[in-house]
């Protein structure tokens, strides 16, 4: 990777979304494209802007991350005809031309979001992230999967599976998981715990959640190489990809 990558110091849980990325530069492509695969979106790939506005104004993406240099089609050019055609998906412009007037240039074009080169892909995913709640906040569009690495939680049958193995969860266990997972890569606190899943605004003074916690990583992370539950000694609890 050229120097202007940094590598992620963190993955936050986000929607599962359909994220179509157009970069002519493959190595730049691959890395934006892992970034997003690892906090779980699923990410299509184009190489001209050509072939971008096609698969944009055909498929079914939550968002759209285009370079302003592309082949066939600029960048610019590109997000007018996208919004010219009535295509209202989220864009995030990611591109080295960093000065004032084409950031304007830009977001007046069409753009939600514009990100320079060099970037760091914790900001990359937290403004993907802040483009997708928008859009589902507009949409009205329930939550109802969320990923974490190899973790999959599926809100809506209530059911949980690491690789693609089924896990198991009791009706408790499976309200503790999601929780931990919506705080990815935070510390859940005891206190926050007892609040948001047992509702309880005090300290009953017993091992409930230890005794939980316990049994959860017992199904969550047996037979793997990697825990995804981790204990913060003197301050909670956490749940992030390995």
């Amino acid at each position: 990777m050229t120097d202007w990558f940094h590598p992620p110091d963190q993955i936050w849980c986000r929607p599962i979304a359909k994220i179509l990325v157009i970069e002519d530069d493959p190595r730049a492509a691959l890395y934006v494209t892992e970034g997003l695969q690892d906090v779980g979106h699923v990410v299509h790939w184009a190489t001209t802007g050509t072939d971008g506005f096609h698969q944009a104004s055909q498929g079914d993406f939550a968002l759209l991350v285009i370079d302003r240099m592309l082949p066939g089609l600029d960048g610019l050019t590109l997000v007018r005809r996208l919004r010219s055609a009535d295509v209202e998906t989220p864009i995030l412009f990611l591109t080295t031309l960093d000065d004032l007037d084409a950031r304007v240039e830009g977001l007046d074009g069409g753009g939600d979001d514009y990100m320079t080169k060099p970037f760091a892909m914790p900001e990359l995913i937290a403004r993907s992230g802040a483009l997708l709640r928008r859009a589902h906040k507009n949409d009205a569009a329930p939550l109802t999967r969320l990923r974490i690495g190899e973790l999959e939680i599926d809100l809506l049958t209530r059911t949980v599976s690491r690789r693609g193995i089924a896990i198991d969860l009791q009706p408790q266990e499976f309200k503790l998981l999601e929780y931990l997972a919506q705080n990815s890569g935070r510390v859940a606190t005891r206190t926050m715990l007892l609040e948001q899943v047992w509702g309880l605004d005090f300290d009953p003074g017993t091992t409930v959640i230890e005794s939980h916690i316990s049994r959860l990583r017992s199904k969550i992370d047996r037979g793997f190489r990697d825990d995804m539950i981790r204990a913060i000694r003197g301050a909670g609890y956490l749940l992030r990809a390995p």
